[in-house]
């Protein structure tokens, strides 16, 4: 799941990179989700996620995993 904004890309590029990449993006948050999100404001996505114990990137991590 893709929240906030990125500054180098659209939200359509970064989910082209991660669908290329073998990933799947998905529009809610679950066990199975590694989600991004960048931003000053809290949103439920992301409370969510880290009450589920999901894994949280940021953009600079999510360009380390995508190469």
């Amino acid at each position: 799941m893709l929240t906030g904004t990125l500054a180098h890309f659209t939200r359509d590029e970064a989910k082209k990179m991660i669908e290329d990449a073998g990933g799947k993006v998905t529009g809610s948050v679950s066990k199975k989700t590694i989600t991004w999100w960048r931003g000053r404001m809290r949103d439920r996505s992301l409370d969510k996620a880290k009450e589920l114990g999901v894994e949280v990137v940021d953009e600079k991590q999510l360009e380390k995993l995508l190469g």
